[in-house]
């Protein structure tokens, strides 16, 4: 005979297994739910904004998903042989580290100078690699990854495991995020505004433009290091 205690502790013991079942249901969908999409953070927009119009081939999605890659937007990042925001190498850093907010140094930890240099090596980097075949979007982050020496000697990206990964994943996987996001963001500021953008469209530089695009000169000086990722 099942006493009135007995059934009470009982329903108690049940109504806690349901309750646990909820809370687990509910963290799983959490739990498996999508990742958020990266975004650019604030602080760094007006910076990266102006950095990809440095020349032609430059956006901004392509220069997040490298940062994003390079460091997680981290300016304290420190590989062991780079430093910054934008993972330059000492020896890359003393050619093409610039000074990008006008303090009269060019200071690798500062994500202004960084991510300008970071834009005027890449434009480098597009002339360099310019008689190369292939993708020049991808030659372009293979050297900054493995130096353009090595990607002049290869013929093309070089066999290392690391820098095939570092291209695939800025090319193939970042980009496309980055731009979802900028496009909501553009959106969701014309919603506020109320109103379309001025002829003339968007003046950020949201999408990357093909290959084979010409950057402008930044210069003729040759790179003398690679970019460590």
């Amino acid at each position: 005979m099942v006493t009135r205690r007995a059934r009470s502790g009982l329903g108690i013991v049940v109504s806690a297994a349901l309750l646990g079942a909820r809370v687990l249901a509910v963290r799983e969908l959490v739990t498996d739910g999508p990742d958020p999409l990266p975004t650019v953070p604030d602080e760094h927009r007006t910076t990266l904004e102006a950095a990809a119009r440095t020349c032609a081939p430059l956006s901004v999605p392509l220069l997040a998903a490298q940062i994003d890659a390079e460091s997680g937007w981290d300016p304290r990042a420190s590989s062991g042989k780079a430093d910054g925001i934008a993972q330059f190498a000492p020896v890359t850093w003393t050619e093409w580290g610039r000074d990008g907010d006008g303090d009269g140094q060019a200071d690798i930890w500062n994500p202004k100078d960084a991510i300008t240099s970071q834009a005027r090596y890449l434009c480098h980097l597009y002339d360099s690699v310019k008689d190369v075949p292939g993708d020049r979007t991808e030659l372009v982050l293979a050297a900054y990854n493995a130096g353009p020496g090595a990607v002049l000697r290869a013929g093309g990206i070089p066999e290392f495991n690391e820098t095939r990964g570092y291209v695939d994943r800025i090319t193939k996987r970042l980009p496309p995020e980055y731009e979802q996001t900028e496009r909501e963001r553009r959106e969701k500021l014309r919603e506020t505004a109320g109103t379309a953008h001025p002829e003339g469209g968007d003046p950020t530089p949201t999408a990357t433009l093909p290959s084979d695009a010409s950057p402008t000169d930044v210069g003729s000086t040759a790179a003398t290091g690679a970019v460590e990722a």
